[in-house]
């Protein structure tokens, strides 16, 4: 049997993540470095820990999204509880200069 103090422990705990996002390729450099930045804002608010953020440049899609041809890639690691995922990837799907992202969980 699993103690109450263990459980909130383990609710606790912080996972490892990767999220690769696409930006538009129209998106200026202030508009990338706002999607960036709001992205980071929204995950230390939230207690996670931005490790990482690599930005890939802007590079030719293997196919079509969203009839772009091309895009802006940004690679973030970070630290954060897994209950706010869902509310990340929403906020990712209704955002107008990201075109597809991926959330990865590491371990």
């Amino acid at each position: 049997m699993v103690s109450k103090n263990t459980l909130a422990q383990a609710d606790e705990q912080l996972c490892d993540y990767e999220l690769i996002y696409i930006i538009r390729p129209e998106a200026d450099e202030e508009n990338c470095e706002a999607t960036v930045e709001s992205v980071g804002r929204f995950i230390t608010g939230k207690g996670g820990v931005v490790s990482e953020v690599e930005r890939w440049g802007k590079r030719r899609l293997a196919y079509p999204i969203k009839q772009f041809g091309e895009g802006t890639y940004i690679l973030t690691r970070f630290q954060m509880k897994p209950e706010y995922n869902k509310e990340l990837e929403t906020n990712l799907r209704i955002s107008e200069d990201v075109i597809r992202h991926l959330l990865v969980k590491l371990g």
